[in-house]
């Protein structure tokens, strides 16, 4: 046999090979997806993740995605990586651990104020914001005193009141969109449920709702 004969007989002979094992690869690929079910995408750690760190964007970005045999698929498995995202890990998963639905959480709120004697935190709109803020800072913490004034009657003037005296300021905001009322805000109050519904009746007549610095030693 000539060289050039021989040539294509190692030529032939290899063409043969590879579409055999090409058919037993395909072959066995059958058998472990009838074994062990289609391969389905599951979300793995590229890296290790902390135990109580939040999975921010640079975290999702080394989360990956691997195809993996239906049975050893775990049922609460991720699928996608923006499912991961913003949420806590139970334990630290190491590198190449699948992420699992029961070990992440969301992330826990900050705690709110503790409020003693039954008050609960009450959102008003009020006016005299200003003198509040004429230190410059927050006034958040501090004791005020909640002012009502009625709409005059007649050619009377309006009564003012005090309807709850040196109550906690939680917060004060800056009023709503819109407002234009010099000095106004949007503050919330630690209220018993007893002044909250005096203030919510006061607030059906009131003009103007207004709260002060508390007096001292109160």
């Amino acid at each position: 046999m000539s060289r050039r004969g021989r040539s294509l007989a190692f030529l032939a002979a290899a063409l043969v090979a590879a579409a055999t094992a090409a058919a037993i690869a395909d072959g066995y690929g059958n058998r472990i997806a009838r074994g062990y079910g289609a391969l389905e995408p599951v979300v793995v750690a590229g890296s290790d993740l902390q135990a109580g760190r939040p999975i921010d964007d640079r975290a999702e970005a080394s989360l990956e995605v691997r195809r993996v045999p239906a049975r050893f698929v775990p049922a609460d498995a991720l699928r996608s990586p923006a499912q991961a995202l913003g949420l806590v890990p139970l334990a630290p998963v190491p590198e190449g651990g699948y992420l699992l639905a029961s070990q992440l959480r969301p992330p826990r709120a900050a705690p709110g104020p503790r409020l003693g004697g039954g008050r609960r935190p009450v959102e008003i709109a009020v006016s005299g914001a200003g003198a509040l803020r004429l230190a410059g800072a927050q006034p958040a913490g501090e004791r005020v005193d909640v002012v009502v004034t009625g709409e005059p009657g007649g050619s009377g003037s309006g009564r003012t009141y005090v309807v709850a005296a040196a109550v906690p300021l939680l917060a004060l905001a800056p009023p709503a969109e819109g407002s234009a009322a010099e000095g106004s805000a949007t503050a919330t109050l630690g209220l018993t449920r007893a002044q909250a519904l005096r203030l919510i009746a006061a607030e059906s007549f009131a003009r103007q709702v207004t709260i002060l610095p508390g007096a001292p030693g109160r």
